[in-house]
């Protein structure tokens, strides 16, 4: 056991984990990061090496297969040139039940899934965070937009982002450092989308430009103030407590490379390693105290799970012809350029609130097709999946991965309601995209493909269109969208939550969870801003009981 007792120890350096660093140090504590994976640089980014991307993939996503990559080559936007930012699936294994397929897309070195997310970061509304009061259907969370507004803003500051001032309700504007543009054909989409339907928005793409150095600047900032040990390579495998099970009081951790173990302590512990790790962290640190996993009294640890339900569609827009970028962020050699649209929630009849639990996230005219060609568009679209408790993450009892840590079993399966938000999100996109002159060539979701007029990737070859329709179901199943969300959700009493509005075990009030485990709906739009927003706020509120003596 060392003998350095640290202020805070941070699980993960990801999203979450990055700004809990910054957060953590920036208020004079002394932090040691845990990263399960290798540091990265520059020097991981070699544009020289990446093949070139085709619009099926086909081939990239079978040599990935092939050396040991089978769920990660799935991801919907998986690219042979990013390969090694993905994990080994082999290494890497987990378990789903035979009815229940579900994708789950990770990265393992410094920065986690920063480095393979679209930069998009919007923000999530009261449509999200008050679904029961709402609709009826879910959970409210704990909190608010008005308590989360404020964080918001200030993570935004940090990263400055690009994007522009739209007003639309159902997608409220963030503070932009640049501004973001639309093609000429996404300009004459929104024009006549808007036209026809004033209730649907078509807004600029909000996102984080590329980062030269590879190190997002909250973690540079955390690593400058001194305060911040990272430990790469290093895997936790237990939380611990004190003899009375309710203080946390480090972590016990296995060198990924070596396989050695030991112990860290610190005062306190910040899990931030995504919903399925930090849920099978908190399994696996069961106890006497803790006899069914870490801050499990209620019995909801696991239960909840959800990803957005993921839906497509392609095609082309034959007002315009070619395709441009639009992208004003500078240009990186090893990513394609960002930008692109998005149609958030319709707007309801109040005005100010939305209908329709989905969102869509596309392009039209950025992509490769030859000038003489309609310009081509896509769209991944995001519906809310209903809280389920039998949805839920648990430890398999049979299977171990190759540090001797139990694998977790995911069970992610669409209900009734799920299958008919899927089917309503699938109608209102392609209704909208036809409505503004566009042309279909297929839309799909877990429940099936459907194609329409020349079909699939018409221009592509046989081979590629037949696997592609055959592989299709494999590909945009559960967990395809990458927004997993629950597992320890928080909420207003410890008999239904693992945590409190301030994202701290009710068992366990030194033990803190800031990634979408935390989240208590799954919301249609990106999880990360709101990952880094609740993250800053649940990390001021830590020091400040940390330095009042108060843990």
């Amino acid at each position: 056991m060392t003998e350095m007792v640290f202020d805070a120890l941070v699980i993960g350096s990801g999203a979450a984990g990055s700004f809990a660093a910054r957060e953590l140090t920036a208020q004079g504590l002394r932090v040691v990061q845990l990263e399960a994976g290798p540091e990265i640089g520059p020097g991981h980014f070699d544009a020289t090496k990446n093949p070139r991307q085709t619009e099926i993939n086909l081939w990239q996503r079978a040599k990935a297969t092939a050396l040991g990559q089978a769920i990660q080559a799935r991801a919907a936007f998986f690219d042979g040139r990013m390969r090694r930012l993905f994990v080994s699936d082999r290494q890497n294994p987990y378990s789903t039940p035979p009815d229940a397929p579900f994708l789950w897309i990770r990265g393992r070195q410094a920065g986690g899934r920063t480095h393979t997310f679209g930069r998009v970061l919007v923000r999530w509304t009261d449509d999200d965070f008050k679904m029961q009061s709402r609709t009826g259907k879910g959970v409210d969370w704990p909190i608010d937009y008005r308590e989360l507004e404020p964080f918001y803003e200030e993570v935004e500051r940090v990263l400055e982002l690009y994007g522009q001032v739209e007003g639309a309700p159902t997608m409220p504007d963030s503070i932009y450092a640049h501004r973001s543009e639309l093609t000429e054909a996404e300009r004459l989409f929104k024009q006549a989308v808007e036209t026809r339907w004033p209730e649907r928005r078509v807004v600029t793409w909000r996102y984080l430009g590329p980062e030269p150095t590879r190190v997002l600047k909250p973690m540079r900032d955390a690593l400058a103030s001194g305060r911040l040990a990272i430990r790469y390579d290093t895997i936790a495998s237990k939380v611990l407590t004190d003899d009375s099970g309710v203080r946390a009081v480090g972590a016990e951790v296995i060198n990924a490379r070596t396989g050695q173990v030991e112990t860290l302590r610190a005062r306190s512990v910040v899990v931030c390693a995504s919903p399925i790790e930090s849920v099978r962290l908190l399994l696996n640190s069961a106890s006497p105290h803790h006899p069914t996993g870490l801050a499990n009294s209620s019995g909801t640890l696991g239960r909840y799970f959800m990803d957005q339900i993921p839906v497509v569609a392609a095609g082309v827009f034959p007002a315009t012809r070619g395709a441009s970028t639009a992208d004003t962020a500078p240009a990186d050699p090893f990513y394609r350029p960002s930008g692109g649209i998005f149609l958030p929630r319709f707007i309801g009849p109040d005005g100010a609130s939305g209908t329709g639990d989905f969102a869509f996230q596309g392009t039209v005219g950025r992509n490769q097709s030859p000038a003489s060609r309609p310009s081509r568009f896509s769209f991944f679209g995001f519906s809310a999946m209903e809280p389920d408790a039998d949805n839920r993450i648990t430890l398999d009892p049979r299977r171990k991965d190759r540090w001797g840590i139990p694998i977790p079993h995911i069970r992610c399966k669409m209900g009734a309601m799920d299958a008919q938000t899927a089917r309503q999100a699938m109608a209102a996109l392609e209704e909208t995209v036809e409505g503004a002159g566009c042309e279909v060539e297929f839309v799909g979701s877990p429940l099936g493909l459907n194609e329409k007029g020349r079909g699939a990737y018409p221009d592509a070859d046989w081979f590629s269109r037949t696997a592609f329709r055959a592989l299709f179901r494999r590909t945009i199943a559960m967990g395809a969208a990458i927004h997993e969300t629950g597992g320890a959700r928080m909420g207003s009493t410890r008999t239904n939550s693992v945590l409190d509005g301030l994202n701290r075990s009710w068992d366990v009030p030194n033990l803190l969870v800031t990634d979408a485990s935390a989240f208590a709906g799954s919301g249609v739009a990106g999880t990360t801003l709101t990952i880094m927003a609740m993250t800053v706020r649940a990390c001021r509120h830590l020091a400040s009981q940390l330095k009042e003596g108060r843990l």
